[in-house]
This record gives C-alpha cells, structure tokens and sequence, in this order.
C-alpha cells in the first residue's frame, strides 16, 4: 500500500509538471507570435521607407550626373545630407533570446515549431549582417560627403532630426568629373545593399506570416 501510495504520488507530481510545461510551452508560443507579428508591422514600414529612399538616391545620382551640378546644387546638398540617415531592421527578438538563454527551447516538444523559430532566428542574423555591412558603406561615405558639399551650409539645414533644403543654391566644394563618379559609385553601393535588406526582409515577413498560421493551428491559438 505505501509503495501504491508514492506511487501514485509520483505519477501525480509527474502529471502536475507535465502540465505546468505545456502551460509554459503554450505562452513561449503565444509570446513568439506576438513577436512575429510586431516584425511584419516593422518591415512593412521599413520597405516602404526604402522605396522612397531609392527614389531620392536615383535623383540625387541623376543631379550629379549633369552637365553642372552646381546648377543643382540645393538638390544635391538636401538629397546628400540624407544618405547617411538610416532605417533599419531592430527585431522584437525578446522570445528567442528567452528560449536560448534560460533554455526553455527543450519546452518546446513540436519539432517543426521549434525548427521554425531556429530558422527565423538565422534569417535574422542574415538580415542584421547586411545591415552592418552597409553601416561600413555609410561610415566610408561621410568623408566624400565633407569634400562635396561646405559644412557651414550643412549646419543650417538641421533642424533637430529634420533636415531640410538650404536656402538659395548653394556652390558645391567639390565637382571633378573623376570625384562625382566615385561618389555616385558609393550611392551604387547603399542602393544595392537597401535592395538586398528589403528583398530579404520581404521573405522574413512572407515567412513570419507563415510561421504564425502554422503556430496558431498546432497549438490552438486565435
């Protein structure tokens, strides 16, 4: 009888943690869908973003490509001064540090679904990588920024974080043919390093999408 007794004491306790772990399992999965859905709010933002973006470096390329840029030189100071702004990709990535740091991916007992949170984590290291690489980019254009336009104009169209035109059509420092050519060819490089982050921040959304509907049928959720 007491061998019975602890017995079934022992399966009891067994059960009570079964189902704290599945409770617990439950709300890492509803917490990850929260995730996802703040990424795909994020990216739809930040593509959009980059279309005007790559409007503004095409014109800004198309203005130094004339005759006399000079002749364009307001354009070329508020569409210059902007390269260096960026948007980027921050991920609501709180979830996944959670489950590798604390080890709670042992929770998760489906393993499609814990495949799938792997796999969004690596599209997500992708994704930051090509954003520091194109921090490098931006951080090698500064100085060719400082030689093509004069500081003293460029300290008057900062307003807090509004940038906006200069008056009148400020002369540019720097307009050699050889230089304008290596400054558009930085342009190039921003443009296809914007290009590749949204084209792979499209897939992260269509498979954040994806991963949600799938969770929500596995595991119940509305």
């Amino acid at each position: 009888m007491l061998f019975l007794a602890v017995f079934c004491g022992f399966l009891a306790e067994y059960q009570l943690e079964h189902i704290i772990e599945n409770q617990r399992e439950k709300k890492y999965i509803g917490s990850f869908i929260e995730d996802l859905k703040s990424d795909t709010a994020f990216i739809t933002l930040y593509i959009k973003s980059k279309v005007e973006k790559r409007k503004d470096h095409d014109s800004l390329i198309w203005y130094l490509n004339s005759p006399d840029p000079n002749r364009y030189g307001q354009r070329i100071y508020f569409y210059a001064r902007q390269l260096t702004r960026t948007f980027n990709f921050f991920p609501a990535d709180g979830t996944i540090k959670q489950l590798k740091n604390s080890g709670g991916l042992r929770l998760i007992k489906n393993q499609q679904a814990s495949d799938s949170i792997m796999a969004y984590d690596q599209a997500i290291e992708r994704i930051l990588l090509t954003q520091t690489r194109q921090e490098n980019e931006i951080s090698e254009i500064r100085p060719m920024m400082g030689r093509l336009m004069d500081a003293n104009i460029l300290e008057t169209m900062v307003d807090s974080d509004v940038i906006r035109p200069p008056s009148g059509n400020p002369a540019l420092r720097k307009v050699s043919k050889e230089f304008v050519l290596d400054f558009i060819y930085a342009i190039h490089q921003l443009k296809g390093s914007d290009a590749l982050n949204a084209t792979r921040l499209q897939r992260l959304k269509d498979r954040a999408t994806g991963i949600i509907f799938f969770l929500k049928q596995e595991y119940h959720l509305k």
